[in-house]
C-alpha cells in the first residue's frame, strides 16, 4: 500500500517519506553550521534554544514547500520548473515566514550570513534529493503495475487521467480487460481476458485491479467475474471501485462514476456537530485576525479603486449558500459601473472588457475578495469550502449536472478545494470539473483538510491562478 488515510485525506506515502525527509535535510543543515560556526568562533556548544531554532527554520522552509505546492507538482516540472519553485519556497514564502519569526523570537536568529548558507546548502540539497526521488518513485522496481476492469468510457477517461496526472504518483496502469463486446479503449491498451485472474496478476506483478465497468446488468451484456476477484482480493491483491480510484488517487470524485447509494452508504458526507462548532472558532479566529492584519491593504483597495473608478468601492452579489439560503456576498468592485447594465448574469471570461486596471490587480492578488472576511464573521461563509454561486447560475447548473446540490450540503468558503485545483471556472463544464472536487470536500472535509488548503493557497495568491 502507498497511501495512507489520516482524517480522512489521502496521503502518498512516497511523499509523505520526502517531506519528511526533507524536514530532517532541513533541521541536520541548519544544526550542523550552528555547531560548525560555533566551534570556528571558539563559542560553547550551542544551547536547547538552537536546537529549537532548528526545529522553527525547518517547519517554515517546509511550510513554504507545502505553500508552493512542491510535492505532487515537480513531478511534472522540468529540473529549472523544480528549481525555481523550490528557491521561491525558500528564499521567498519561507524568508518571509522567517523575518516573522525572528522579529518575535530574535534569540532563534543565527544571523544573515549564516541564514545565507543555510537556506542555500538547504535549497541545493533538497533539490538534488528530489530529483533522485523523481527516479526512484518512477522505477520499474517501485511503480504499482495497476490494471482496469472495463473498457468503457470511464476505463477510457481513468487512461487519461493516467497519462496526464498518475504516472506522478508511482502508478502504472498495464491494460485494460473488457467486460463487454465495443467499448471505446483502443486495442494497444486492451487485455485478452484472463482464463485465471490471479496467476495473471502474479506474473505481471499486478498489485491491483480498478473495476471501472461502464454498464454491469448482464442484460446489456456486462459482466463482473465476481468470483476471480474474490480471490485475487483474499490473497493480497487489491480490488477497488473505479470511483474510489478516482478519489484516492487524484482527491477528486468521478461524477460520470457516481450513484446515489455510493453517496448514501459512503463513509464520508457526515454532518457532526462538534467539528461545525470547531470550524465555527477557528473561522472567528482566523478572521479576526486577517481583519487585523489585512486592514492597512483594505484600506488602500478602497482608495485605489475610488481614485480609478469613483463610487461604488464595494459590489454586493446574491450568492447561494448553505442548504441552498441566499445572502449577499461583498467584493471590492472590479469592473466598470455598467458591467451588467442589462441586469443579464454572465460568467467572467478571459481578458474580460469590464474589468478595470485596478481591477485586474485585485483579482490576481485577491485583494477583491477581503470584504467577505464580513460574511466569514457573520457566519454566512467560512474561510474554507466550495466557492458560493450566484442564484441564476445554480437554478442552470442543477439541471444539467447531477448532484450538483450536494455542494450545499457544506457551508461555502473564502477559499477551497476546486479553487486549487481547477482553473478558473466560467461554463457548465467548468462547473461540472470542480464540482468532482466539491465532492471530494464535502465527502472528507476536516480541519486538517482545511489548514493544508489554507497554506495552499498561498501558491494561488503569489502566481495568480485560476483568475479572469
Amino acid at each position: 500500500m502507498s497511501y495512507i488515510r489520516f482524517r480522512k485525506h489521502y496521503l502518498h506515502l512516497p511523499y509523505l517519506v520526502l517531506g519528511i525527509l526533507e524536514f530532517a535535510v532541513l533541521f541536520g543543515i541548519f544544526s550542523f553550521l550552528t555547531v560548525f560556526l560555533a566551534m570556528l568562533g571558539g563559542h560553547a556548544a550551542p544551547a536547547k534554544t538552537d536546537l529549537v531554532a532548528a526545529l522553527l527554520f525547518a517547519l517554515i522552509l517546509s511550510g513554504g514547500t507545502l505553500a508552493m505546492g512542491g510535492y505532487l507538482a515537480m513531478a511534472k516540472e522540468s529540473v529549472s520548473l523544480i528549481f525555481f519553485r523550490t528557491l521561491v519556497a525558500y528564499c521567498f514564502v519561507g524568508g518571509i515566514g522567517l523575518t516573522l519569526l525572528y522579529g518575535v523570537m530574535p534569540q532563534a536568529d543565527p544571523g544573515s550570513a549564516n541564514l545565507f548558507w543555510a537556506v542555500l546548502l538547504a535549497s541545493l540539497l533538497v533539490i538534488l534529493i528530489r530529483l533522485v526521488f523523481l527516479r526512484l518513485v518512477d522505477s520499474e522496481q517501485l511503480v504499482r503495475r495497476v490494471v482496469v476492469f472495463g473498457a468503457g468510457p470511464f476505463a477510457a477517461s481513468l487512461l487519461d487521467e493516467y497519462q496526464r496526472n498518475m504516472r506522478a504518483l508511482g502508478i502504472r496502469i498495464i491494460g485494460c480487460i473488457a467486460e463487454a463486446p465495443g467499448g471505446v479503449v483502443p486495442d494497444e491498451h486492451r487485455i485478452p481476458t484472463p482464463y485465471d485472474f490471479y496467476q495473471f496478476c502474479r506474473e505481471h506483478k499486478v498489485s491491483e485491479i480498478v473495476v471501472a465497468q461502464q454498464e454491469r446488468r448482464r442484460s446489456e451484456g456486462g459482466w463482473l467475474p465476481v468470483p476471480e476477484l474474490m480471490e485475487c482480493k483474499l490473497r493480497g491483491i487489491a480490488v477497488t471501485n473505479g470511483v474510489d480510484f478516482y478519489e484516492r488517487e487524484l482527491r477528486k470524485v468521478k461524477l460520470d462514476m457516481v450513484h446515489p447509494s455510493w453517496i448514501v452508504f459512503s463513509e464520508g458526507f457526515k454532518a457532526s456537530r462538534s467539528r461545525d462548532f470547531a470550524k465555527r472558532l477557528v473561522d472567528l479566529a482566523l478572521s479576526l485576525a486577517l481583519l487585523v492584519v489585512m486592514s492597512p491593504f483594505i484600506l488602500l483597495t478602497a482608495v485605489a479603486v475610488f481614485l480609478e473608478t469613483g463610487r461604488p468601492i464595494l459590489y454586493s452579489q446574491t450568492r447561494v449558500g448553505m442548504l441552498g439560503r441566499e445572502f449577499r456576498i461583498y467584493k471590492f468592485r472590479s469592473m466598470r459601473q455598467d458591467a451588467e447594465k442589462d441586469g443579464k448574469a454572465r460568467w467572467a471570461s478571459a481578458n474580460d472588457n469590464r474589468v478595470t486596471r485596478v481591477g485586474a490587480f485585485i483579482r490576481n492578488t485577491r485583494l477583491d475578495e477581503l470584504p467577505q472576511i464580513y460574511n466569514v464573521i457573520r457566519g454566512e461563509m467560512s474561510i474554507v469550502g466550495p466557492r458560493p454561486e450566484r442564484p441564476e447560475f445554480v437554478s442552470e447548473l442543477r439541471e444539467k449536472i447531477p448532484f450538483y446540490d450536494t455542494r450545499h450540503y457544506v457551508k461555502p468558503g473564502l477559499m477551497g478545494w476546486a479553487q486549487l485545483k481547477y482553473p478558473y471556472g466560467a461554463s457548465v463544464d467548468d462547473a461540472r470539473g470542480k464540482l468532482e472536487y466539491d465532492l471530494y470536500y464535502s465527502k472528507n472535509h476536516s480541519l486538517l483538510m482545511d489548514f493544508l488548503i489554507m497554506i495552499q493557497t498561498v501558491e494561488v495568491v503569489l502566481l495568480g491562478k485560476g483568475v479572469r
